[in-house]
């Protein structure tokens, strides 16, 4: 039995130095794209904003909209309610902004109203928009957001430019913070290698004529997640996903117990559906660290000399969190070097970052067995079963 704890250690051990490798090459890889040059490529966009329910902070969300450096471009928001809470926000936004417009979808029957929403935005895009721009209520991107997105589809192998979320906390909590370090491991999957990126679909730029050509509406069609159906169709094209550092999006939002775990297994059972292979990958990593850590301490704890198993057990969780946290400390200060503005919000997750990544991957394991007996989600109100890829019903609307 112990040879077995010494096999899986050793892979453990391996797997964060992978982890460590992983997180100089994400580091580097933010230096070179920051210092890089733009390709001046800025198209008329569109910005187009699935919205429902209230998000906190979501004025200011919506206000950054309107406040990106770039030359011409519209915001379409979309809801599928016009009775919606965020309906009297925008209208107001309607007042005071150009090129601004308010589209109420039809109920979702066998589609995610998120995406039923994006189906429909498409067609109201104006006959001059070269790009479709998609991003979450509540995300809050910086100026330079759109531009970089933009500029990022010039190479007509890119088929889609994406960033990601970065949670921040108006009140700090460990649930909070937990999400953050949980979400974070995901964002520093994202670099260099543009054929194994995803969208996110809170911060996905893609060209019109690529949209058109992929017959992303049609794909849409029976779908719960937008951003993994456009990575599906864009690598089907043969083109890659464009890992944007300056399009990191903040989202300020805080949490209960609950709702951790409410959002982290709702992300795996989507994950599970639509890339089954990054879920056994999530769900194997997670139980080879969880199973070699508890032995390893459990070993420490109850054995009474000191023999060659207590100190290769110490050896063991020595290099992991050593590589761990080493890890997190790369990736920290990649994203400080892009999140320009958040520079004290990053410095406040400091300690968070840096030790609570011991934790997250039992949280991961109880997502990915959760993801492994259902397929049922809430999301935003709504229930539903993902069926498969291209199926999903419909089960009840709740109120959010």
């Amino acid at each position: 039995m112990i040879y077995i704890f010494y096999f899986f250690a050793v892979i453990l051990v391996y797997f964060s130095c992978r982890s460590f490798l992983s997180g100089l090459e994400y580091l580097n890889y933010f230096r070179r794209e920051l210092a890089g040059t733009s390709s001046g490529h800025q198209p008329f966009a569109t910005i187009i904003a699935p919205c429902k329910g209230l998000d906190e902070g979501i004025r200011e969300n919506f206000a950054a909209l309107f406040e990106q450096n770039y030359p011409a471009y519209e915001v379409i928001f979309v809801t599928d309610d016009e009775n919606d809470p965020t309906v009297p926000v925008i209208k107001d936004l309607l007042d005071q902004h150009k090129n601004t417009k308010l589209i109420i979808a039809a109920k979702a029957s066998n589609t995610g109203q998120k995406v039923e929403n994006l189906r429909e935005a498409v067609l109201h895009a104006d006959n001059a928009s070269e790009v479709f721009v998609f991003v979450d209520s509540d995300a809050r991107p910086a100026k330079d957001w759109l531009r970089c997105l933009a500029a990022s589809l010039a190479d007509g192998n890119i088929g889609a430019a994406t960033g990601y979320r970065w949670f921040f906390s108006k009140r700090s909590s460990l649930a909070t913070e937990l999400l953050s370090v949980w979400n974070a491991s995901i964002a520093s999957a994202l670099g260099p290698n543009e054929k194994t990126n995803f969208c996110w679909g809170g911060s996905t730029a893609i060209r019109r004529d690529v949209f058109e050509k992929i017959d992303m509406r049609n794909r849409w069609k029976g779908t719960l997640s937008d951003d993994f159906a456009v990575t599906r169709a864009v690598r089907s094209a043969g083109l890659g996903v464009k890992f944007v550092p300056q399009a990191l999006t903040p989202t300020v939002e805080d949490v209960t117990f609950r709702q951790l775990f409410e959002f982290t297994t709702r992300q795996m059972k989507i994950t599970r559906v639509y890339m089954p292979g990054l879920w056994i990958k999530s769900l194997i990593g997670a139980a080879v660290y969880c199973g070699v850590v508890l032995a390893a301490l459990g070993i420490i704890i109850f054995s009474r000399q000191k023999t060659f198993t207590v100190w290769f057990s110490i050896a063991t969780l020595t290099l992991v969190a050593t590589l761990s946290t080493a890890k997190a400390y790369l990736r920290l200060k990649a994203v400080t070097l892009a999140m320009n503005g958040c520079e004290e919000l990053l410095r406040k997750q400091t300690f968070s970052q840096l030790a609570l990544w011991a934790v997250t991957p039992f949280i991961y394991l109880v997502n990915c067995l959760m993801a492994a007996f259902s397929r049922t989600i809430r999301w935003r109100g709504t229930n539903y079963e993902i069926v498969s890829p291209t199926e999903t019903n419909i089960l009840s609307h709740l109120k959010k």
